[in-house]
Formats: C-alpha cells, sequence, structure tokens
C-alpha cells in the first residue's frame, strides 16, 4: 500500500518529514539512549550499527519511512508501515515540545491520502508520555498495547 513518497511532507513552519536515506552518524545517538531505548523497544539495552540499518532497512521497505526536522535539526524519525502502523521516535532533547503530536497529525492525512481506514500504535502501558500523546490526537485503546485511529 505504500507510495514510497520521495518528497518532503512539510507540517508546519517548524517540522519538515525528510524521506529516509542513510544518515547514521545522527541516528544512531538517538537510539544509544537507554531510557528512549525502554520506550521504543521495551528493552534497556541500545542499538549498534548493525541494529540500527537492519532496524532502517526493514521499514524503508515496509513503509514510508521519513526523518523528522525541527528547526532545521533532525531530531528523531517515523514510519507509517504498509499494515497501518506507526512507529515514532524523538530524541529526548526535542520531547515534550509537541513535535510528535504534530507529525502524528500529518500522517493521518498521508494515510487518508493513501485511502486508509485505520492506523495504530503499539505503545508499552509504562510509556505515558506516548499514550498521552497519541490519544490526544484521536487514538483509543482497542487492546493492550494497542491503540487505533479511524479514519472517516
Amino acid at each position: 500500500m505504500s507510495n514510497k513518497t520521495k518528497y518532503h511532507l512539510f507540517v508546519d513552519s517548524q517540522i519538515t518529514l525528510v524521506p529516509y536515506y542513510p544518515y547514521y552518524a545522527t541516528t544512531l545517538r538517538w537510539y544509544q539512549d537507554e531510557t528512549l531505548c525502554k520506550q521504543v523497544d521495551d528493552r534497556k539495552d541500545p542499538y549498534d550499527l548493525d541494529r540500527l540499518k537492519r532496524m532502517y532497512r526493514y521499514l524503508n521497505h515496509h513503509g514510508d519511512l521519513f526523518y523528522i526536522k525541527y528547526n532545521n535539526r533532525l531530531c528523531g524519525d517515523v514510519c507509517l508501515q504498509n499494515n497501518g502502523e506507526i512507529n515514532i521516535v524523538i530524541a529526548k532533547p526535542y520531547q515534550n515540545r509537541h513535535i510528535g503530536r504534530r507529525v502524528i497529525h500529518s500522517l493521518i492525512q498521508l494515510a487518508k491520502v493513501q485511502n486508509r481506514r485505520e492506523i495504530h500504535a503499539r505503545i508499552y502501558p509504562f510509556n505515558t508520555q506516548s499514550i498521552r500523546m497519541f490519544e490526544s490526537v484521536g487514538f483509543i485503546k482497542t487492546a493492550d498495547e494497542w491503540y487505533v485511529y479511524r479514519i472517516s
């Protein structure tokens, strides 16, 4: 279902979604934060370069993968997978600025263009920050760890 977007998506005056390209010098630092790894993967050990490359390769082949650029600085990544699942990571220094919320709104619009009926996210119960963010844009809990946004 992915259209393999190769263009930038402009979220607002501060945020742009940039199509994925290998840029590990910056992105590896995000995934070496143990707290962030716990939020995203429910694991304590940080990524190494090989694991990071495998993750990006998988997401890039199974959806629309973007870097999140905030005020001209890369600060995270987001993917709308072919199965409708959203994966988003915001580097610690950029969290709590409503970046994720604004990005998710744009992915909802992308999902509409792709004629999707719903999108979903897996969020661990201890990740209350992500739960609040997804619920604030209209996702509802449908099962343990799963949240859905139904597109009208």
